[in-house]
């Protein structure tokens, strides 16, 4: 394995133990049915919920295909590392919502959730903007990778747009930038939960 290789895989898996230090991981089959596929244990026995956990699914990258042919570009590598290894539901990570890659052989699942957002998902690729999140704390506005702001290693700026611009007004508004780089937004949010 290469050292970058190797870099992404350590990557990955302290970024996925964040999960449980800065997400609330309970799972309520009604609210949630991804995070109810990936609940393990007895339910509450008040409360009726469980709690869920990312599972390890080594995925084949030819799994990627079907979905970069409806995008304008390929993810970040340590973006695709994350898809092709691990399946979670949606979590609110304080600095971003991650939305969920559900379980599955393959990816149809993550591509639904980044291509059916009606409007706001073709509006967004259409302009180069492939989201991967939404904000924080109940916040619709959505987490995008920037492709026009490609690095060298195919990494992308990471930008909240206004949601509510696009579907009143259908204007394109940057809110934040929240990283330079999916790598840096996985190191900041590694270094949020290690200060906990």
């Amino acid at each position: 394995m290469s050292s970058i290789k190797k870099r992404e895989a350590e990557l990955v898996e302290r970024f996925i133990a964040t999960f449980e230090k800065l997400g609330e991981m309970r799972a309520v089959k009604e609210l949630d049915p991804v995070a109810w596929e990936l609940a393990f244990g007895d339910p509450h026995p008040r409360l009726g919920h469980k709690h869920w956990r990312p599972i390890r699914v080594d995925t084949s990258s030819e799994y990627l295909e079907p979905i970069y042919a409806k995008l304008p570009a390929r993810f970040p590598p340590l973006y695709e590392r994350l898809v092709l290894s691990y399946r979670w539901a949606e979590i609110d990570l304080e600095l971003f919502t991650l939305l969920a890659n559900p379980p599955g052989f393959d990816l149809s699942r993550l591509s639904a959730g980044i291509l059916n957002i009606g409007p706001l998902s073709t509006f967004l690729v259409q302009r180069g903007y492939i989201q991967f999140g939404k904000g924080s704390g109940g916040d619709y506005d959505p987490v995008c990778f920037d492709v026009s702001s490609r690095k060298k290693n195919r990494d992308r700026r990471i930008v909240q747009i206004d949601h509510e611009e696009i579907l009143c007004n259908y204007r394109l508004k940057i809110v934040a930038e929240l990283a330079p780089s999916f790598d840096n937004l996985v190191l900041q949010t590694i270094e949020r939960a290690e200060n906990l």
